[in-house]
């Protein structure tokens, strides 16, 4: 039975965005942990190494919003993706060639910007592509497969790595980069609708409308309420996996490669069923459940973890790294697909998109103060305890924000959980 015009005309471009996905979980993050290991093996001090990492953060925390906007303001979503994977590459070679403190200081500001762009931009382009009706289902996908790109880049990053030196890993991240553009250039210009990627009114009339004042979106309760709550789940969970390494080398003896490659793949393996999952509730009963899934898993792998620092059972890696994957698979798709449902009709769903990760950014800059503080004077059961804690706290302030959730789209008879930010 052949497929009708528009069918095939669909599978194309969604194949890409799939394969965009893919290949761009590896270049988002530049070169990632390798980037320690290299400026170590250049000579580095921790301290500087820890100076120029922090300062990417910090640029791609302040530059979020921004980038939202921008990607909101415009149509060429394509090429943003394009010039952010390039800018990405060249900065990670820059950092090859001239591996001095100024010039990485300044290809990690480049980086932090670049990564800011690419995540609205993707958002925004998925928008665009499917509509609000089938957003949650592709956001999971979307999820899936940047999951299983990271356990792939990985991987070959090990392997490449173990055979020819870290040279090998900048190798990788071009070949990403190249196969990331070109999938997102195998995307149709005019399969984009740039009014619904921006989140703005459904139909022709309201096309033109003016789009919600900055000032006003960012007042509006239900997408304050969020933000606090992913902003507080990333305090408390940033640290986790970081911490408990150092916890589990300093306690248990483990070997420090094995952890490193342990804790990606079941992190990243569980993620990839957890997005799906996600996003199937998101899409028939709103983001509610998912959210207080998530804040579930916080401090339950807080008290697991404290348990293994305490008795010094390194197996419990697993099912620590396992609840990790279930809260960060989880929030993956919730936070994208309950911000365009809180802003559905603004036409500023990238903004409100950058402020809910200026939120998580800031929550997770703090969350390694919080538990190397409560670490060196507790020692690290009470640290892992103490940032599970936070889960209670982010809860708490769900709770007191009125549990925005949202509902399935198109379900007229279903009263929404919050109202639509007026356009």
């Amino acid at each position: 039975m052949r497929s009708s015009p528009s069918t095939a005309a669909l599978l194309s471009p969604l194949a890409a965005l799939a394969a965009l996905n893919l290949f761009l979980a590896d270049v988002r993050d530049g070169l990632g942990p390798f980037l320690g290991v290299f400026l170590q093996e250049k000579s580095w001090s921790p301290a500087e190494i820890g100076l120029v990492m922090t300062l990417g953060g910090l640029v791609a925390m302040v530059a979020t919003m921004p980038m939202g906007a921008l990607v909101d303001a415009s149509r060429a979503k394509r090429a943003i993706i394009v010039f952010g994977s390039v800018a990405i590459l060249a900065a990670s070679l820059t950092i090859l060639a001239v591996p001095y403190f100024a010039a990485v200081a300044v290809a990690q500001a480049v980086n932090g910007i670049a990564a800011a762009a690419l995540l609205p931009a993707i958002a925004g382009l998925t928008l665009g592509l499917v509509g609000p009706a089938a957003f949650d289902h592709q956001l999971g996908r979307n999820e899936a497969f940047n999951h299983a790109g990271n356990i792939l880049a990985a991987v070959l990053a090990g392997v490449l790595g173990w055979w020819f030196g870290l040279p090998a890993v900048f190798a990788l991240l071009g070949a990403m980069a190249v196969l990331g553009a070109l999938s997102v250039l195998a995307i149709p210009a005019d399969a984009i609708d740039h009014e619904a990627a921006r989140g703005g009114a459904a139909s022709p009339a309201g096309a033109g409308k003016a789009h919600e004042s900055i000032g006003k979106l960012l007042r509006e309760p239900a997408l304050v309420t969020a933000a606090v709550t992913f902003g507080l789940f990333h305090l408390g969970n940033a640290a986790m996996l970081p911490l408990f390494g150092q916890a589990m080398v300093a306690t248990a003896g483990a070997d420090p490669s094995a952890l490193t490659a342990t804790t990606v793949v079941v992190a990243q393996g569980t993620m990839i069923p957890m997005a799906l999952v996600a996003a199937w509730l998101g899409a028939r009963r709103g983001y509610r459940l998912v959210l207080l899934l998530a804040l579930a898993a916080l401090p339950i792998r807080g008290v697991i973890a404290a348990a293994a620092v305490y008795y010094g059972a390194a197996w419990a890696l697993v099912p620590v790294q396992v609840l990790d994957g279930v809260g960060a698979g989880l929030l993956g798709v919730a936070t994208p697909g309950l911000v365009a449902r809180i802003l559905a009709g603004s036409g500023r769903f990238n903004l409100g998109l950058g402020f809910a990760m200026t939120a998580q950014g800031i929550g997770a800059s703090l969350s390694t103060l919080l538990g190397g503080v409560v670490a060196q004077q507790l020692g690290y059961p009470s640290a892992f305890l103490a940032l599970g804690a936070v889960a209670l706290l982010a809860g708490g302030a769900y709770v007191i924000g009125g549990c925005p959730g949202g509902t399935a789209p198109g379900r007229a008879d279903a009263a929404p959980d919050v109202a639509p930010a007026a356009a």
